[in-house]
Parts: structure tokens; sequence; C-alpha cells
């Protein structure tokens, strides 16, 4: 007997309704009581007096990925009255309880965005309203709170314009610093409920660059045991419980000497994602068709990437119609499994491959090993070169997040203004 749809406080609701309304209700609306909202305006600021030096370009120091600049932000929320001032202040430890929510719960979540020093001097941001809004969606999907996203948009320049001068200066046209908004809850109270508190931090991160266009990405398909996300739950929103239970087998991976998991879903072996980043196709149907292919969001097992959503963007603009003697190629989202990414390789169809993401960037795919083969993806005509398509998609979003002349002034390089 099929389980039975419980009537909620709402007529029409049901269980199967939980979540979806769980979140709704964790909105801002006109009718809740007035309690302070993030507002950057607020901002108080404590300089450091610490003078840290910046790490040399190619040192362990940045490969270590632990080095982060002078300043973060910081913005506690109380379910009482919300949000306090936020604060610029100098980059440290946290304080926690041992019963904090978060160590117990994974009560927590992130975004990923990249601070640009152009090749024309100036600092850059890439699409970061859509950073903001998306971890809107984080928030609400694991009950911490939400917030206005233009005003995390304005603590997360505000730290850029501090930081950006001394840590990613003038000279270092063409390098990067990683931003990490984060938001944990810190309600010391140990029982299983919604966080009544919570701390929103913003920092700075220096990266190593991660390019492997001479050989190719390497990747691993997921096995039947292996799951990343699954339809209802949460593979859409970047918390940190899509990732802890990723890493015995990412690390076995690279044990074996490839570079990621390509995570499959169900016994079809539906494609996903590469490790953290969406997975695109370039491929001719069997009527001869030419599409670029990525999985659609509508099972929301699959991150809603901010370099995807570009990808799919700039495709429909300048290679639909076709670009200066490339065929033109139709746009596709939709689920496809391995088993026809196989039979494309093996029928000569499949054209490249690439992985995006805000850490990979553009990444084209050489290797996919699936069910004890080793499928080898085309690449450029030269040894060391990408594909076409992936070559110029790549070119035209580093043309905008680093400034160069064709992109430099482009509306999705949000330019900081130093301090």
């Amino acid at each position: 007997m099929p389980p039975m749809a419980l009537a909620l406080h709402d007529e029409g609701e049901t269980t199967s309704e939980l979540t979806s309304h769980g979140i709704e209700h964790n909105l801002p609306t006109a009718s809740q009581p007035s309690i302070a909202e993030l507002d950057a305006s607020r901002l108080i600021t404590t300089l450091t007096t610490q003078n840290r030096s910046v790490p040399k370009l190619g040192s362990k120091e940045i490969a270590s990925q632990k080095i982060a600049t002078d300043h973060m932000i910081t913005a506690r929320w109380t379910v009482e009255s919300g949000w306090d001032a936020p604060e610029l202040r100098p980059y440290g430890p946290l304080s926690l309880m041992p019963t904090a929510s978060c160590l117990h719960y994974a009560t927590e979540c992130f975004e990923g965005m990249k601070l640009y020093r152009g090749f024309d001097g100036k600092l850059r941001l890439f699409r970061p309203e859509l950073n903001c809004m998306r971890m809107l969606k984080s928030t609400t999907r694991i009950a911490l709170p939400a917030f206005n996203p233009d005003e995390l948009l304005k603590l997360v320049a505000k730290l850029c314009a501090t930081d950006g001068a001394k840590w990613l200066p003038k000279e270092r046209k063409g390098h990067f610093l990683y931003i990490r908004p984060t938001m944990i809850a810190t309600d010391s109270a140990l029982g299983v409920e919604r966080p009544k508190e919570a701390l929103l931090y913003v920092m700075l991160v220096f990266f190593p660059p991660m390019d492997n266009a001479a050989r190719g990405i390497k990747l691993l398909a997921s096995q039947d045991d292996m799951v990343r996300a699954w339809p209802g739950g949460f593979g859409y929103a970047k918390v940190g419980a899509n990732y802890g239970p990723s890493l015995v087998a990412q690390g076995e991976a690279r044990r074996m000497g490839y570079d990621q998991i390509l995570w499959l879903f169900g016994p079809e072996g539906w494609v996903t994602e590469a490790g953290a980043s969406n997975f695109f196709v370039v491929w001719r149907t069997k009527e001869g068709k030419l599409q670029l292919i990525t999985s659609d969001l509508d099972e929301k097992i699959v991150l809603d990437g901010i370099t995807r959503k570009s990808v799919l963007q700039l495709a429909a603009a300048r290679l639909v119609p076709g670009y200066e003697g490339l065929e033109p190629l139709e746009i596709v989202e939709r689920k496809f499994t391995m088993r026809e990414v196989e039979e494309a390789i093996e029928e000569g169809r499949l054209v490249e491959a690439f992985a995006s993401g805000t850490a990979w960037f553009i990444g084209a795919i050489g290797q996919v090993h699936f069910r004890g083969k080793d499928l080898k993806i085309p690449m450029g005509k030269k040894e060391g070169e990408m594909g076409a398509y992936t070559t110029l998609i790549k070119g035209w979003l580093r043309g905008i997040m680093w400034g160069e002349e064709e992109m430099k002034t482009h509306e999705w390089g949000f330019v900081v203004d130093e301090e």
C-alpha cells in the first residue's frame, strides 16, 4: 500500500512538499516581525596592525591553499534580532562551542568565486551577483537564515577592495585570489532543530592554478556503489554535505592516476558532474546534427554552475549561428548516459568534451575510464591543444574575467574599485 499524504496547516499541502514549503517559509516576507536584515552600510571596520607578507608566485605557500589575506568579513545572525552589523576585521580563528550545530548536523554552506587581476590592471569579479543569489538558495535549503544577496555582494566587494591592492598587486596581471563566502550554524544547542544562531563570513585565499590543457583531464566514472546526489536531495546546493562524502572516492581516483570522478547516477548511468564541475560534450547525433550537450537541472542533482550558465549563454549567442567557419551547433540540456558517450566515441561522433567550474575554469577532457575501459576523448589537432569549441568558449570567458581587449567592457565583468 503506498504511503498516504498527510494534510498540513494549509489546505492542499502534503508531506511530499515539506522541503519546498520549509524553504519558502524561511524567506523573509512583509508579514514577518521586524528584525534586522543584512546591511552592508552598517559595516564596522577594524584594520589589521600585523604586517603579513604576500607569498611568492609558484611558492609552496600558495600551493598549500592555507594562506589568506589580511582581513575577513563576518556577520552574526540570531533568530531573535536578525543580523548584527557586519564587520571587516583582521583574518583569524573563529570561536565555536563544541556543541555548535555546524559541527554535528552539516548546517554549513559556501560559495566559490575569484578575484582577478586583469591584464588591463583592474580588479574584477565574474558575475558575482549569481554567486550571491545561489548562496541564498543554499542557506535556505539547510535551514540557515536568508539575506539580501545584494548586501552580500557589497560586503564581498568591500573585502576585495580592501585587500586587493596588496595581495593581488598590479604586477600580478593574469593572477587571482579565491573568494570563499561561508555560512555556518553556530547555535550551541545540541538538539536536532533549526539553528537559532549563525555566522556569515568571507575570506580571500591563495589557490594554485588548475590547468590540464596539455594532456586533458582524466576522469574515472563512478561505480554502482558511489552516489553524489539524488532527486529530492541537495545536490543543487553548495553545502558541505555534498563534498565530504565524496572525498574517499576522489582520493582513490587520484591514487589511480585520475584527476577526478565523473559522477553517474542510477543503473542507467546518467552523467551528472565531473568532480565539482559541470560536464559538457560536443557530439554529432546519429542523424548528423552537431550538438553541445550537458545535463539538465530538472531533478536538482546537478549544481547550477555560474560558469555552466555562462557557457550556455555564450554558446547560444555565438556558436548556434556558426562562428568564423565553425559549423553551427544546437544546445541541448537533457539527461544522457555514459553509454551514449561511449557509443559516440566508438562511432566517431564525439567531437570534444570539457568541464566547467570556478576552480578548473574550462578544462578539456582527455579520457574517461568507464567500466574497465579507457575511453579516449578527442582534443585538438596538435598535441596539447584543446578542441575548437572548447578553445573558443575558454577564450571568451577568459577575456571577460581578465579584461582582455575584446571583452574588457563586457557586462559580466564586475570591476572592483580598490582602496
